[in-house]
């Protein structure tokens, strides 16, 4: 199914950028082209719910390279304590998408 691989692969990217933001102060630019490519991708195929839940997931990965980087301590303690799950949102979205595509 189309939509859940490139969901599945906008993820996996999405974690790699994550825990690159969390660990240095230099983009991972080839790492964020291929996640918006993913995004751009979505809007062709996707609902605007998924959409709008990546790029959000986005924006607040490019906002994480704005903080100082984080140590090996510091990033146990970021994941031990984040409040809420950066992709929680958004595989629930596309969960629920590939639910209704699977009814029809």
């Amino acid at each position: 199914m189309w939509s859940q691989e490139l969901y599945k692969e906008f993820i996996e990217d999405a974690e790699r950028c994550c825990v690159h933001a969390l660990q240095h102060d230099q983009a991972d630019i080839s790492g964020l082209v291929s996640l918006n490519a993913k995004l751009g991708r979505m809007r062709l195929l996707s609902s605007p719910t998924g959409v709008e839940g990546a790029g959000e997931i986005e924006r607040k990965i490019v906002d994480t390279y704005l903080a100082p980087p984080k140590g090996f301590l510091e990033l146990r303690e970021v994941i031990n304590s984040r409040p809420v799950d950066l992709l929680r949102e958004f595989s629930a979205a596309c969960r629920a998408e590939l639910e209704s595509i699977r009814a029809q």
